[in-house]
């Protein structure tokens, strides 16, 4: 928290821990904007606007609000928060289809009111189109056995429901890992094609800078490599700066740093690991805009 009177947008509010905890650092003065894509989580955050004033919610996407914080608070921000990926409670619903434990319908939608379901997409894509996905969004090194086995299950009877096709994903596994369900890296993927998720955040991470004053925090919370992967190189890019040819000779003032990273990676410690399994691979970056 820079400025207890500011302006704050927690980009992903889901049922509302961290919105909560941003509101007690607030003033009277200061005021925070939650936006998530999942319809319960608004219906969450409009109970919270009734008992809070400081606060108000959004329905969509934090890449798609950008202009909206643009045309609202044109003075900038001080401060925007994104923790990426599914919420525990999307997770504990069987209804909603993200989990490979629980059995439900293939839906794996955040924003459950639009867009093609996981079993609407594994029903119609390519065998080409999915080996693609499960290798680029789940780095999985299995993902053309995987894409053969789900077109050959599909013509046999279609595949609606999270464990028929955790059940496919995973006699088509050669190589099970002790502790690791074969089809994490699967259902991570199509999770991520569905939602868009590493587009929306390159999308938000494009236009971040320009709706941040100078002194406000970037912090972004990832739970795999690819959306770490891609926080990392944008922070290193704008605090290193332009990348000038060697020996041109240019003041640092001339390199156009935009960022300063505030501290190391964070990581889960074992006590809060403790407390909560799927913060183990949790890891949370920080930024200030410094121009």
């Amino acid at each position: 928290m820079t400025r207890p009177a500011g302006v704050y947008v927690d980009g992903t509010f889901g049922r509302g821990g961290h919105s909560r905890r941003i509101l007690t650092k607030l003033d009277a003065m200061g005021h925070l904007l939650g936006i998530d894509k999942d319809p319960q989580a608004i219906a969450t955050g409009n109970e919270l606007a009734v008992i809070d004033e400081r606060f108000e919610i959004v329905h969509g996407s934090f890449a798609e609000t950008l202009e909206l914080i643009r045309l609202r608070w044109p003075q900038g921000i001080d401060g925007v928060l994104l923790d990426l990926g599914v919420s525990s409670p999307q997770l504990d619903q069987s209804q909603r289809g993200f989990s490979f434990l629980r059995d439900g319908p293939l839906d794996m939608r955040m924003n459950t009111d639009a867009g093609m379901s996981a079993a609407e997409w594994v029903a119609t894509a390519t065998e080409s189109e999915i080996a693609r996905v499960l290798k680029e969004f789940g780095e999985e090194r299995f993902a053309k056995r995987m894409a053969r086995a789900i077109i050959k299950e599909r013509m046999a009877s279609p595949i609606e429901t999270t464990l028929h096709l955790a059940k496919v994903v995973a006699e088509a596994h050669p190589a099970w890992e002790r502790g690791k369900h074969p089809a994490t890296k699967a259902f991570q993927a199509i999770r991520i094609y569905i939602n868009n998720e590493l587009g929306d955040l390159r999308q938000f991470l494009d236009q971040a800078l320009d709706v941040l004053n100078i002194g406000g925090r970037l912090v972004v919370i990832s739970f795999h490599s690819l959306e770490d992967r891609m926080v990392k190189r944008f922070i290193r890019h704008h605090v290193r700066g332009d990348q000038l040819p060697a020996n041109l000779p240019v003041t640092v003032d001339q390199l156009n740093r935009r960022l300063r990273q505030v501290g190391k990676a964070v990581k889960a410690s074992a006590e809060e690991i403790d407390g909560n399994s799927r913060s183990r691979s949790a890891i949370m970056r920080v930024a200030e805009k410094i121009a």
